[in-house]
């Protein structure tokens, strides 16, 4: 079945949402299950995509708009109109590999900040799509990462939370105007 909340892969002047930035409340909620994937739900996921693709981003999680429900959209190949883009409603890490892999990851809510995260290799969800429908999925590379990334929004966490290299981390903070006293740090180690 086709995506149903299929939106064009542009950038618009006005997107239809707003981001919240590293400090904001909203950003550290502990979110709600949807209970009903509606009409409602579906253009919500159409916002959060123009939202996303407008800011260049290739993940968004809905509390990074202030909304507090478990969605998350995801497109890793922004640039290719023939992906679909993700539609993870209530999303929940069924297993996540021991290997380990290191890459740099940056955040729309904190914007011109990336730093070096450390996180498993491979995870494997349980999530409902636009349809309602129960799904499972196994991600690795980008698209694990991206997963991981956004249901740690989900739970109040953000990627900066995760960086080793304090030092290095309250400079690129500073440096773009955010105040690192907002990072909750996490213990190496500890997962979504």
């Amino acid at each position: 079945m086709a995506s149903i909340v299929a939106v064009e892969k542009h950038k618009l002047t006005n997107p239809p949402l707003e981001l919240c930035y590293l400090g904001d409340r909203a950003l550290r909620q502990n979110n709600k299950r949807v209970a009903k994937v509606d009409a409602e739900i579906r253009q919500l996921a159409r916002e959060m995509l123009q939202t996303m693709y407008s800011a260049d981003g290739i993940g968004l999680a809905a509390p990074q708009v202030a909304v507090q429900k478990q969605l998350i959209v995801i497109d890793c190949d922004p640039e290719n109109p023939a992906n679909p883009p993700l539609i993870l409603i209530n999303p929940m890490i069924a297993r996540l590999s021991p290997e380990l892999c290191v890459a740099s990851e940056g955040c729309l809510s904190i914007p011109n900040v990336y730093m070096d995260v450390t996180r498993p290799q491979m995870v494997e969800i349980a999530y409902k799509d636009e349809h309602g429908r129960p799904q499972t999925l196994t991600a690795t590379e980008l698209l694990s990462r991206c997963i991981q990334h956004e249901i740690d929004h989900l739970n109040g966490i953000l990627f900066v939370d995760r960086v080793q290299n304090s030092i290095q981390l309250t400079q690129e903070l500073t440096k773009q105007g955010f105040s690192a006293k907002a990072v909750k740090p996490i213990p190496q180690g500890k997962s979504s």
